[in-house]
């Protein structure tokens, strides 16, 4: 068997113990818990407060937008980190590429700046 083949079987037979060890675990714990189901246990918890109404609330879309717009540029930190860590190596075809991908996420803010998708009302 070749050293390729030889360390997807060791990544193999820990993900197959991995497994395993989980499903096991999960099935003693199943069996030694105590289960004593009352209506009590199926009401929602706020906190240590009764409950006041119903649990469905409409929540407005701009907040998820802005979610959205925060991980889009956390994502590019994780692209410009590795590409700053080997500045040197990618030299000045690196540095305009990453010079072009930063424009673009600029673009990006700017129509989302004049939308207006970045006033918190």
């Amino acid at each position: 068997m070749s050293d390729f083949l030889r360390s997807y079987l060791t990544v193999g037979i820990f993900l197959g113990v991995g497994i395993a060890l989980v499903t096991t675990m999960l099935g003693v714990a199943s069996l030694l818990r105590p289960t004593k189901p009352s209506p009590q246990k199926h009401i929602v918890y706020e906190s240590g407060v009764d409950p006041v109404g119903s649990g469905w609330s409409q929540s407005q879309i701009r907040y998820y937008i802005f979610a959205l717009l925060f991980v889009m540029f956390d994502v590019e930190a994780v692209f410009i980190f590795p590409w700053a860590t080997r500045l040197e190596a990618y030299g000045l075809f690196g540095l305009i590429e990453m010079f072009i991908f930063i424009f673009v996420l600029f673009l990006g803010l700017v129509y989302a700046w004049r939308k207006g998708v970045l006033r918190w009302v």
